[in-house]
């Protein structure tokens, strides 16, 4: 019987090892200022105007095809570096710091590559492209095994006012990060080894930069459908075929069926485009705002992921955050160990297996919390909810609206007045949250 008790024991151990060396493959690829709409796929199967007949994003459409679409997928923030140290440590903005400026160091806290190298000690990890402006860490403090070093807003091309975009070689540096990406790829998968990789694009943000190629193409098909210009418009078709370029690397390589691709934006669309027509539609039509704001069309983004055990042409309306991308990727790669209580995101592996399933991501806070002291705006959303609360510069709160952004995705009616209740409840939640992380305040615009 001993000798039975060992021959189990040890083909159990053999069998978890196993198990846990073929943790899936992740990648995240996140773009730059790309609006909920601007694709050329409905961003909501419901919502006609949802998408653009001008764009072409076919690549973007394959993850969505092939993988699940999230109709109310957010960023932690509505501008680049709080969203980035956001996902990083999945904390809410409101904990990590809603501007560019922020005490909070993120090599101090769990990071995601922390996270997956304690599901899984084999996984290999790496950034590619932007890592953000004054993220006071490195990426190798956060734990990255590669990375481009800390890039920002100047490495991918600074706004030229004067032109309304340049033509190059390598624009926004889109292919010769795809480059560095799939060369990894085939590094681990010749090593055989699981691996996370982070994708930070530099397109769509200013300045606009494209091939003549591309330029060429654009201006024959005519005049946009929003706001934007042909040159963006090429822009973001040449970020749609980096995109492109890994899909067909994870086919070649056979490596498909064992990788989740999760695709999303730093924060919405930018209401303005160097050289754009303003009296056509929004660039972020149908949604209200953009970029800053904390409008639908200042936190709604795109919102994608393809992968094992997800059905194909799938659909959730839960509301995701990319705050939550560090605890779902951990559960992913088989991580039980609970993490540390400064992670304000939940895992939302449950909707992936099953999509109709609501209020399934358990967070902290029963809800997503989004903060920003600079616009003196916070925002909570609950279910189909989502409560607005503006400050005053003294500290007090200077108005309360909600909308229910399940169907009322244009943000047209305030239902606060007809639903006081709820939005006292509401507040009540978002109030307290706020307080327990020492948010910063709109006074100061800094931690108290």
């Amino acid at each position: 019987m001993r000798i039975v008790a060992l021959v189990f024991v040890a083909f159990f151990i053999a069998a978890c090892s196993s198990a846990n060396a073929k943790s899936p493959n992740i990648i995240l690829i996140l773009t730059d200022d790309q609006g909920w709409s601007q694709v050329s796929h409905l961003a909501h199967p419901d919502v006609s105007e949802s998408k653009s007949d001008y764009l072409e994003t076919p690549n973007m459409s394959r993850i969505v095809d092939e993988g699940m679409l999230f109709t109310r997928g957010y960023s932690p923030a509505p501008l680049c570096t709080p969203t980035r140290r956001s996902i990083l440590c999945g904390a809410s903005a409101a904990r990590s710091g809603s501007e560019f400026s922020s005490t909070y160091v993120p090599a101090e806290h769990m990071t995601l590559p922390h996270a997956l190298k304690q599901a899984n000690a084999n996984y290999v990890t790496a950034h590619f492209g932007k890592w953000g402006e004054r993220m006071i860490s490195t990426p190798e403090e956060c734990g990255y095994d590669v990375s481009d070093g800390e890039t920002g807003n100047a490495t991918g091309g600074i706004e030229d006012k004067m032109k309304p975009f340049h033509v190059t070689e390598d624009p926004k540096l889109t292919g010769s990060v795809t480059d560095r990406a799939i060369d990894f790829i085939k590094q681990q998968a010749e090593a055989k080894r699981p691996f996370y990789a982070q994708i930070s694009y530099y397109a769509v943000h200013l300045r606009v930069e494209l091939k003549q190629a591309s330029l060429d193409k654009y201006q024959a098909k005519g005049t946009p459908d929003r706001a934007y210009t042909e040159a963006f418009a090429g822009m973001l078709g040449e970020l749609d075929a980096g995109v492109g370029r890994i899909l067909d690397t994870l086919d070649e390589l056979d490596l498909s069926s064992d990788t989740y691709v999760v695709f999303t934006s730093d924060n919405g669309g930018r209401g303005t485009i160097p050289g754009g027509n303003d009296k056509r539609l929004p660039t972020n039509h149908p949604l209200k705002g953009a970029k800053h704001s904390l409008d639908e069309g200042g936190l709604r983004v795109p919102f994608y992921v393809r992968g094992p055990g997800i059905k194909a042409n799938s659909v959730s309306h839960e509301p995701v955050a990319g705050y939550d991308f560090l605890p779902t990727f951990y559960e992913l790669a088989g991580g039980t160990t609970p993490l540390p209580d400064e992670v304000d995101g939940g895992s939302f592996v449950s909707v992936l297996r099953n999509p109709s399933e609501t209020n399934a991501v358990k967070r902290g806070i029963d809800g997503l919390v989004f903060h920003r002291a600079g616009r003196r705006g916070s925002i909570f959303v609950q279910d189909e909810y989502k409560l607005f609360l503006t400050w005053n510069r003294n500290g007090s709160v200077a108005n309360v609206s909600l909308y229910n952004t399940l169907t009322d995705h244009a943000e047209k009616h305030d239902i606060a007045s007809s639903q006081p209740e709820k939005v006292s409840e509401l507040q009540e939640q978002l109030l307290t949250f706020l307080k327990s992380v020492d948010a910063e305040k709109v006074s100061a615009g800094k931690k108290k």
